[in-house]
């Protein structure tokens, strides 16, 4: 008899481990609390208590090539960098083409997750529910993925800042926010610096009177577009500049890209620079904050000390009055109230994971955690990689070390984080792109080959080494091999340039011959006018000519 699966929440990570559990001969079901799947993708007009929210104009800051599904490409005509109502248009697609909607219960809310009594030796959980007439229904699973996300629980330091009580005006967390509408012709104070701070602080300064970005650290700050204008990922997430990165000391290859990165705009002349080094910390992406900070229409200031009515006050004594708003985008503590306590053994109350999946407390590796982490790279593929593992685990088919060497690795990572991460419960949380996914990649037991590539396939090969690190690469070999993978790495620039193809361009080879074409025979015509005028002396007339013509003068 299968082994029956809860999966919590029907998003992206749901989706895909409900699939995941069909692949390894699992029987899924999946709980979504909501009218429909979708996840944090779905923009509601009002927010939802402990659900993910988010605001309308939000723009994905990673390409669709890298953070499509593995086994099921985006179709080619969508923009690169996708506005996030037609991105919540691909899980459909994908839930229908592999048959998943039928696994999934709608507006059924887990309330509570716990072991069973025989536990150490089944492994197994009861699951209390909540469906959608209201009343509680008790199942036993052999297996629980965790799916909800880690955007639920809006962080809100409101005792950070002394007289708050006396604000006349509007405090509200980025989870509240929706659209500009209520702010035109405000003045407000943005107070974090991460991308969500950003953004909004951005879109705010096309209407407010002003806007105050106040941060405590600064950022670097990059843009989507790279060398020519290609998305930036694609250019940048390499397995050859992974390489690159692992070989070479960390101080040099931050003097390197805080150099070139400083060409575009110097961010100590714009008020952003941070005191850490650009590769020791993800950097924010926003392709238009420096133009708003160069018309002035958004004003960088430091950490926010204290607010006295309606004036605000910053840490370097400076004041900035009559602030009509205040939106904290300070972050979130991710929560998850339907499981064990016991769970949250971290030395600061942390949820501990092993490979931020695996509580490594349990006697039993049926639980996973699907998503709790920051990576810089693209969230989905690394999901994807994540319920493939952790459902081959729970089908016994893949097997976890021993407790201690688990919390030796944990507390390793933990450590080497914090030499970045000041904050521990977000240091606990990054994690290297591609190191992380050729991890998990190796536990399943589809880890490209590039040696073998290049010796068997070298077309192939030289794509995996130097392009774009595609959720296809873990799609070539092994469990759940697909076989369109191949050809899906070769095309990947085809689909990127497809929606960029709006109107004919000349050919370059035709356009450039007419280009010199031109050129000679304007040079021509201004030779014989000035031989006609007599500008020239008659002895030079002929070298002249022949100078213009045939890029040689007349010799004796």
């Amino acid at each position: 008899m299968a082994k029956r699966v809860a999966v919590i929440g029907a998003g992206h990570a749901g989706l895909v481990s409900i699939k995941c559990c069909l692949d390894e001969g699992l029987e899924p079901v999946c709980f979504e609390s909501s009218v429909d799947i979708g996840g944090l993708r779905r923009f509601k007009e009002t927010h939802e208590a402990e659900r993910t929210s988010i605001y309308r104009s939000l723009v994905a800051n990673t390409s669709k090539e890298m953070m499509c599904f593995s086994d099921l490409p985006m179709p080619d005509h969508p923009p690169n960098h996708m506005h996030n109502s037609p991105l919540l248009q691909h899980p459909r697609p994908y839930a229908e083409h592999f048959g998943l909607l039928k696994h999934i219960q709608l507006k059924t809310k887990v309330s509570s997750v716990r072991q069973r009594p025989d536990f150490s030796t089944s492994g197994q959980w009861d699951v209390v529910t909540v469906n959608r007439d209201g009343r509680d229904e008790k199942h036993v699973f052999d297996g629980v993925l965790v799916c909800t996300g880690q955007y639920t629980q809006p962080n809100k330091p409101l005792s950070d800042f002394k007289g708050v009580d006396t604000f006349p005006g509007i405090i509200l967390h980025s989870w509240d926010y929706r659209d500009p509408d209520l702010y035109h012709g405000k003045r407000v104070v943005i107070v974090g610096i991460g991308n969500s701070g950003v953004d909004i602080a951005v879109e705010l300064s096309r209407v407010c009177e002003k806007v105050f970005l106040s941060t405590r650290t600064g950022a670097w700050v990059i843009g989507r577009l790279s060398n020519r204008g290609h998305p930036v990922d694609l250019v940048l997430v390499k397995r050859n500049v992974d390489l690159m990165f692992r070989l070479l000391p960390q101080s040099l290859l931050n003097w390197i890209g805080e150099r070139m990165l400083n060409q575009k705009y110097d961010h100590k002349f714009y008020g952003l620079q941070p005191k850490h080094g650009f590769f020791n910390r993800r950097p924010i992406i926003n392709d238009d904050l420096p133009g708003r900070i160069l018309m002035g229409a958004l004003v960088m200031k430091p950490n926010l000390q204290k607010i006295q009515d309606s004036t605000v006050v910053f840490d370097d004594g400076t004041a900035e009055e009559k602030i009509d708003a205040v939106i904290l985008c300070t972050g979130y503590n991710y929560a998850f109230p339907f499981l064990p306590t016991s769970l949250n053994s971290g030395p600061d109350g942390e949820l501990t994971l092993y490979k931020r999946i695996f509580p490594p407390s349990l006697e039993r590796p049926t639980l996973a955690i699907m998503g709790l982490f920051q990576p810089n790279g693209a969230i989905m593929p690394a999901v994807e990689l994540q319920a493939r593992w952790a459902t081959r685990v729970i089908a016994g088919l893949n097997h976890l070390p021993s407790n201690r060497k688990m919390h030796e690795i944990i507390e390793k990572e933990r450590r080497a984080n914090l030499k970045c991460y000041a904050c521990p419960k977000e240091a606990v949380l990054q994690v290297n792109y591609i190191p992380y996914l050729d991890f998990m990649a190796k536990e399943v037991g589809v880890r490209p080959n590039i040696v073998w590539l290049l010796l068997s396939d070298p077309a192939l090969g030289l794509r995996v080494l130097f392009g774009p690190c595609t959720p296809y690469q873990f799609r070539l070999r092994g469990p759940g091999h697909w076989s369109g993978a191949r050809q899906a790495i070769l095309t990947v620039w085809e689909r990127v340039a497809k929606p960029m193809k709006t109107r004919p361009i000349p050919d370059p080879k035709s356009s450039s011959l007419l280009y010199w074409l031109g050129v000679a025979g304007g040079a021509a015509v201004i030779v014989i006018i000035m031989v006609k005028q007599k500008k020239i002396p008659f002895f030079l007339r002929i070298n002249y000519i022949e100078t213009a013509l045939f890029g040689q003068k007349r010799l004796g």
